[in-house]
């Protein structure tokens, strides 16, 4: 797809483009977009009086609690982006925003009425925060990312951070030392992971937030999450879908059952001959489904979740126009696709002539992505620098979410290979954490307990809504799950669209979609209903 220059709304649901080797391996974030930076060239006015307000990407920094189970350990320097240029001090909400997985500093067009934060904040005449999340950016609580240090890298830390943030925070504001949660309502606002972070804050701290907005928010941990290539394998192209599961049942089939000739051949027709490993080639046909090509360079981001309902496709337009489209004739398959020896070859042949050659330099970390995850030494498990998002996100992977995107069970169809199973991905948690976990399997997941303390698809926190789309892969992980039990009712709403991964926080896709749209409208018709009632507490 191509990149909109909507700064915050570019970055937030699309994968991050990452030089730094591992996400695809231990799990594809939720959320995360791609940046164009907001232009702010111009000053930034309060829209009722006109005054000249800070810049939106001034930093601010608030001392937040290292550990909140031992306050005498001190505090580290948490860093927040703030905007008031739409408030008004008649009742106006605080709107919060944590970006979850992210470095934070580039997202201060969420700050903006492009952006669900700051259209909710402009029709309410409210404020809007961003707040970055403890161990991502520069809001480190200690200088690394040891295992020692992830002591305090856990939901519940995260959690209090929202309370102690907003209960001690002095807003950069006339007034904001008085917009605690008693004076002032707050509203807290979340996609993905943080839509998730939302709704486990919201049903652990009932009261401290009076409202909440959860986009996209995967709230149930699962360790086996083969869901996630479900909306995928529905809304691929039916000729497309046929073919890549026919390619994937032949490839399993070799791998299994064949003898080393076969094997090795069926690894030279990809151009991957020298990969050692049988699950890291497995893994390798994954890649068409999370890479987007970008002139000579592919990067890794999510191609599907990230689409945007302009671009039908989810990004996988490459690998469907190459499996579907005769070389030959340029004749289009028909729905039942051209069957495995057509798909077979037109698959390596986009392999070896489309992509970039692949390759093991360590040059080449995006290519790199899809196979040889057995070196314990590379940087990407042994490095411990701040701001490496994938290693802060994969400790929350490993010990509390899960969340591997493994091959379907057998008794359902696969767009990937069964090989790319849990054990793939717990072995890179004991490479990445040796201090922490010594050998497979992984029982220090918490995915049971993370769903019981928190609520995960049945939760029944009130004042709180859930809006989901029906091609995110990541559905099956929200309260829009075939699983989930509770269908929701007037003060917990799930609304669904027809969007990808938190497509509904872009206005954008609002007026591109009126089911998005839709959505967006009744979000805030019951915002703006539960505000009416507010009253302060002191």
């Amino acid at each position: 797809m191509a990149f909109r220059n909507l700064s915050c709304l570019s970055l937030i649901a699309l994968s991050a483009i990452v030089s730094s080797s591992w996400a695809v391996r231990l799990g594809r974030r939720p959320g995360v977009r791609t940046l164009e930076s907001l232009d702010i060239s111009h000053e930034v006015q309060h829209k009722a009086t006109g005054a000249t307000l800070p810049p939106l990407d001034t930093i601010y920094t608030f001392d937040q609690l290292i550990d909140h189970e031992n306050p005498s350990l001190g505090t580290f320097k948490q860093r927040f982006w703030f905007s008031y240029q739409y408030y008004e001090p008649a009742g106006g909400p605080i709107v919060l925003f944590n970006p979850g997985e992210e470095d934070a500093s580039r997202l201060f067009g969420c700050l903006t009425n492009q952006y669900m934060t700051g259209y909710i904040a402009e029709a309410f005449h409210g404020a809007v925060i961003v707040l970055e999340h403890r161990f991502f950016g520069e809001s480190n609580p200690y200088p690394d990312l040891s295992v020692k240090s992830f002591r305090v890298h856990t939901i519940q830390q995260a959690i209090d951070d929202h309370e102690y943030f907003a209960k001690n925070v002095k807003l950069p504001m006339p007034g904001g030392d008085q917009l605690g949660p008693e004076k002032a309502p707050w509203v807290l606002v979340g996609g993905s992971y943080s839509g998730a972070l939302t709704s486990y804050t919201m049903a652990s701290k009932p009261g401290l937030f009076y409202a909440g907005y959860a986009s996209s928010a995967v709230v149930q941990a699962i360790a086996d999450y083969w869901a996630y290539y479900e909306p995928i394998r529905e809304f691929l192209p039916a000729n497309c879908s046929a073919d890549i599961q026919a390619v994937i049942a032949f490839v399993d089939q070799v791998l299994t059952s064949g003898n080393a000739d076969e094997i090795q051949d069926l690894k030279d027709r990809f151009g991957l001959g020298d990969v050692t490993h049988d699950d890291d080639f497995a893994h390798a046909r994954t890649c068409p489904l999370i890479l987007f090509r970008t002139g000579p360079v592919v990067e890794v981001y999510g191609a599907w979740q990230n689409a945007s309902v302009t671009t039908p496709g989810g990004g996988a337009s490459d690998i469907c126009d190459a499996l579907e489209v005769d070389r030959a004739s340029g004749k289009l398959a028909g729905p039942e696709g051209w069957g495995l020896d057509h798909a077979l070859a037109a698959w390596g042949a986009y392999y070896n002539e489309t992509l970039p050659p692949f390759t093991t330099d360590f040059a080449v970390p995006d290519i790199r992505l899809c196979f040889d995850t057995y070196d314990t030494q590379n940087p990407a498990y042994t490095s411990v620098t701040v701001n490496n998002w994938v290693r802060s996100w994969d400790w929350l992977l490993c010990t509390q979410f899960g969340w591997w995107q493994v091959g379907a069970p057998a008794s359902q169809p696969s767009i990937i290979s069964r090989l790319v199973d849990r054990q793939w991905y717990e072995r890179q948690c004991v490479y990445m954490f040796p201090e922490a976990f010594s050998s497979p399997p992984v029982v220090f997941l918490d995915a049971l307990r993370v769903n019981q303390q928190y609520g995960g698809w049945n939760t029944t926190t009130e004042r709180l809504i859930f809006v989901n789309g029906l091609r995110d892969p990541w559905r099956e992980a929200t309260v829009a799950a075939d699983g989930a039990t509770s269908p929701g009712w007037d003060m917990q709403p799930h609304l669904l669209g027809d969007g990808y991964h938190i497509s509904d926080l872009f206005l954008s896709e609002g007026v591109a979609s009126p089911a998005i749209n839709a959505t967006q409208r009744q979000a805030l018709e019951y915002l703006a209903a539960w505000l009416s009632d507010w009253q302060p507490s002191a």
